[in-house]
């Protein structure tokens, strides 16, 4: 007995002892966030934390422990801080609190009323007057509830289950995409898709989920899972305190993500940007990111990582936008405040996208307000918009919004007949709608027009406009793998015009419709692995000129160039599977087929001699639907991640694209008669290979993130022209286009500050593009068949953004952009040619005009903060050019009585002020 007695009690101590030890902490904290550490302790310890996480932020651990008693260390981890904790041993919890201290037991003084105790032993206490509590008042928080997921069962809780559901804001509805959700205090994440689903598998029992999304206050959810099951979270807004202002997406994220090379903005951080007139503007922002370029002022066409503007493919919510611009390229397609936000990807691009070069911009439109009816409206000098989003019913949501400009006025006040007689204006309207069946079907229409015309000093008028049209259709087979299937039309079209002459009136058109049909796979058998598969088709239909008579006087003969058909599909499977908790690879493979079809009529040109006019021996005609040339190449994606640490790590990836369809313009910036072409048998596909390498470190508990990538690409088959090229309405336009190799490389530094009071980034970029033109068959080679710089190279670029908040109410914003002048070619020559001078011309690109240089500035007041107000106001003040700078846009020359003198033409020779104001309901 005595015996037993003995065994027992060494028992009890061993048991006490394993326990004080599995309690106990070690381990080096070194700028760890608070919260990155807590997750931490808990997986060490069997303790559970309850706190709010926005009471941690900005609060850095540097703690170096050897085995020290949770309380211990908790102690050096609050210490400088107004954080206290309270731990509870009986029931394993630690509740944290900041500037309240929290107490579990209650004073000696409730249990012995007559004891004599000393006033530090006597807590205060507030009791409100109040009468009866009624029946069924008593809610229990979120945070603190215990959420039951699948059927409740009396069998033992073994093996796992899946749960799937969506995040969203509690306020509108509005789905949450790339939300964050970290399970049971580990290493281990994923993210919402972009309809703010998630499918996760877990054992089955109890488990910790902590949620945060940009904006909205970070959460956690206690869940006990039986089974398969449903689970939806609601996000709050967070009203952030001054010294805590978070302007990025995901803390961490740039870190934690597999991917490189991409760059994520929402609309409220776009909307910090100054730009032009006080117009919010997506593609201008996009501008300031790394990696981006354009060839000058005014122009919302732009370059990534030393490819040509119509290597960009430009997605509004899945439809593909070929011209993205307003006004001479003042504003883009997109209105604000329709937008949810921005992706755009450089390099290692997701299997799902095809059919460019360089770089794929997406950008989602926000579903709709499904709570109750709100909206927004804003004035500006140059245009004017209006936005409303609600509930149709309770299945259906619609946001819808229009936008207009009155440039017109404007341009009757210039003291000048060129520009009081000129025409501009714009308009474009949005609608997007939502239908959900039940909890497995969900219905997606979009509908997109936009509009310009313009006319200077009653010259010829100018006309292009954008339609898009689509339909989405999600369906979740199980809470493991769901289905988007997608079907749209896009239409591009432009005119030019002029009746100024009647018998010389005449109309030039342009169009470019595509019919696609996209269907998107996800399945995700467990935490470790996502795969995606599917199919998209798209079938092209190019009208690529027409030339006719405008008016019955006119005297313009009719010219016509033949239709083009081409059918793109692909086939593409990929998966990100995440090895350990440092290590994730994330590989797949696109195959993509191309047909030219007909009818057309195909030139036929003698072997081995270049392609001229001259050299045109027949024609072959190819009835409709005819298979004239097949193109097919696998497309490699393949994209590695390494954590360093808890706040650093490094990435790799490498990427093969091809792009079927090639812009053909004799001008450097996006034109509105731009010629898209359709690869044929003289043609060829546009190829690419791009290599990667990133090191990614935050400091200061996420708060500050630094990013070095390094990046080189090869490119083949890329269109550049011959000297004297003509490009409208040519019939053989292979005659005057070279088949050129290219090669580009640079490096890419982004600092961004994502917390306090100061916030923005500043980005720098090196990068280089050339090119080499000694196709054999082009006969004629550029710069002598060696590498030039492309007419959009611009090594050195810097832009600086940076916002600070006064108070609740004041903010400011600063922009500071530098880039190095784009090359040009010049004369360097002049001799006479029959008494009239002629100029001889330098090498292809072999100058550059000046450097450019802006800063601008704005002010930003808010309307007051009260919750039930019906109406909201905001107004914006600033200047754009803050130093007038006259930044050259192009260079050119001319002859004047004898002499040949050149001009700098600047688009903003001044600074522009603006006021805007805005109204949200």
């Amino acid at each position: 007995m005595q015996y037993r007695f003995y065994c027992t009690i060494i028992f009890i101590f061993s048991c006490l002892s394993d326990y004080a030890q599995q309690n106990r902490i070690t381990g080096k904290f070194v700028n760890a966030s608070i919260d990155a550490v807590i997750r931490q302790v808990e997986s060490m310890t069997t303790y559970h934390f309850y706190y709010d996480s926005t009471d941690l932020n900005g609060i850095g651990v540097n703690i170096e422990a050897d085995k020290l008693t949770l309380s211990g260390f908790l102690d050096k981890a609050f210490s400088n801080t107004d954080l206290h904790y309270v731990l509870d041993s009986t029931t394993g919890n630690v509740f944290i609190t900041k500037g309240t201290v929290i107490h579990t037991i209650l004073p000696a003084i409730v249990f012995n009323a007559g004891s004599q105790i000393s006033n530090k032993e006597i807590l205060p206490a507030i009791i409100p007057k109040q009468g009866p509590m009624p029946k069924n008042t008593l809610k229990v928080s979120a945070e603190n509830k215990l959420f039951e997921v699948g059927e409740k069962t009396a069998g033992n809780m073994t093996g796992k289950s899946t749960i799937a559901g969506y995040v969203r804001d509690n306020r509108s509805g509005e789905p949450i995409s790339g939300a964050t959700i970290f399970i049971d205090s580990s290493a281990l994440t994923l993210t919402t898709d972009q309809f703010g689903y998630f499918s996760l598998t877990l054992s089955k029992g109890r488990h910790a989920l902590k949620i945060s999304g940009f904006g909205m206050k970070d959460a956690r959810r206690q869940i006990m899972v039986y089974s398969d099951g449903k689970f939806d979270i609601d996000l709050y807004e967070s009203v952030e305190s001054l010294k805590t202002v978070i302007v990025s997406a995901q803390k961490g994220s740039n870190t934690g993500n597999v991917q490189m090379g991409v760059n994520r903005l929402n609309i409220q951080t776009i909307k910090l940007v100054p730009v032009v007139f006080g117009e919010n503007d997506i593609l201008k922002v996009v501008l300031t990111l790394p990696g981006v370029t354009s060839v000058g002022e005014a122009s919302n066409g732009f370059n990534v990582r030393g490819g040509a503007v119509d290597q960009n493919l430009i997605l509004f919510n899945d439809a593909t936008i070929y011209n993205p611009s307003h006004l001479f390229g003042f504003f883009s397609a997109f209105d604000p405040d329709i937008v949810k936000g921005i992706e755009l990807y450089k390099s290692a691009i997701p299997e799902k996208y095809g059919g460019r070069l360089s770089s794929v911009l997406d950008v989602t439109i926000k579903d709709g307000n499904n709570k109750k009816w709100t909206g927004t409206a804003g004035i500006g000098p140059l245009t004017s918009k209006f936005t409303i989003e609600g509930p149709v019913d309770k299945k259906t949501s619609v946001i819808a919004g229009a936008r207009t400009t009155y440039s017109n006025w404007l341009l009757g006040l210039i003291p000048n007949s060129a520009y009081t007689n000129s025409r501009a204006n714009f308009y474009d309207a949005n609608i997007h709608i939502t239908h959900t069946f039940n909890a497995k079907n969900s219905l997606y229409l979009m509908g997109y027009i936009s509009s310009d015309q313009f006319r200077l000093d009653n010259d010829s008028t100018y006309k292009y406009s954008n339609k898009n049209v689509n339909v989405k259709w999600k369906h979740i087979f199980n809470n493991k793998s769901y289905a988007v299937v997608t079907a749209g039309i896009d239409n591009y079209r432009y005119s030019v015009s002029s009746e100024q002459v009647p018998v010389n009136g005449f109309k030039l058109g342009f169009m470019i419709d595509q019919t696609y049909l996209r269907s998107d796979f996800s399945y995700s058998p467990n935490n470790k692995h996502v795969i995606s598969y599917g199919l998209n088709s798209i079938y092209y239909k190019l009208h690529p000129g027409s030339y006719d008579p405008s008016g019955s006087a006119s005297l313009v003969v009719p010219n016509h160039v033949q239709p083009e058909q081409a059918l793109e599909s692909a086939l593409y499977l990929g998966d990100q599977y995440s090895i350990n908790s440092n290590l994730t690879v994330s590989a797949g493979v696109r195959y993509s087929i191309y047909n030219y079809l007909g009818p057309h009529e195909q030139f036929n040109y003698v072997p081995g001699l270049p392609r001229e006019v001259i050299t045109i021996k027949d024609t072959t005609f190819y009835s409709k639907g005819k298979v004239i040339k097949t193109y097919m190449a696998p497309e490699i994606r393949l994209s590695i991640r390494y954590a360093l640490s808890a706040s650093a790590s490094v990435k790799a990836s490498f990427n093969t694209t091809q792009q079927y369809i090639h812009m053909l313009s004799n001008t450097t910036n996006i034109s509105p008669t731009d010629i898209w072409k359709l690869s044929d048998p003289y043609i060829k596909p546009q190829q690419g290979q791009q290599i990667s390498l990133g090191i990614y470190k935050n400091f200061r508990a996420n708060t500050i993130e630094t990013s070095l990538e390094v990046y080189y690409k090869k490119m083949y088959d890329v269109l550049d022209y011959k000297s004297g090229a003509t490009l409208l309405l040519n019939p053989h336009i292979e005659t005057d286009v070279i088949s050129a190799r290219g090669k580009a490389y640079g490096i890419e530094f982004l600092f961004k500050k994502t917390a306090g009071k100061i916030n923005g980034w500043l980005s720098y970029t090196y990068s280089r593009t050339l090119l080499k033109g000694d196709d054999p068959l082009a006969g004629e080679q550029i710069n002598g068949g060696k590498y030039y710089p492309a007419s959009f190279d611009k090594p050195h670029n810097v832009n600086f953004i940076s916002n600070y908040r006064f108070s609740h109410r004041y903010s400011a914003s600063l922009n500071i952009v530098y880039s190095t002048g784009r090359p040009i070619t010049l004369p360097i020559a002049a001799f006479d040619v029959g008494g009239s001078p002629s100029l001889y011309y330098s090498n292809r690109n072999q100058y550059r005009i000046p450097d450019y240089f802006r800063s601008d500035i704005s002010v930003n007041l808010d309307g007051n903060h009260k919750v039930n107000q019906r109406f909201h106001n905001s107004w914006s003040v600033g200047i754009y050019n803050l130093t007038g700078r006259q930044n050259a846009y192009s260079v050119y020359f001319i002859q004047e009585n004898g002499k040949v003198k050149g001009y700098q033409l600047s688009i903003f020779g001044t600074l522009i002020p603006f006021v805007t104001y805005n109204i949200k309901f």
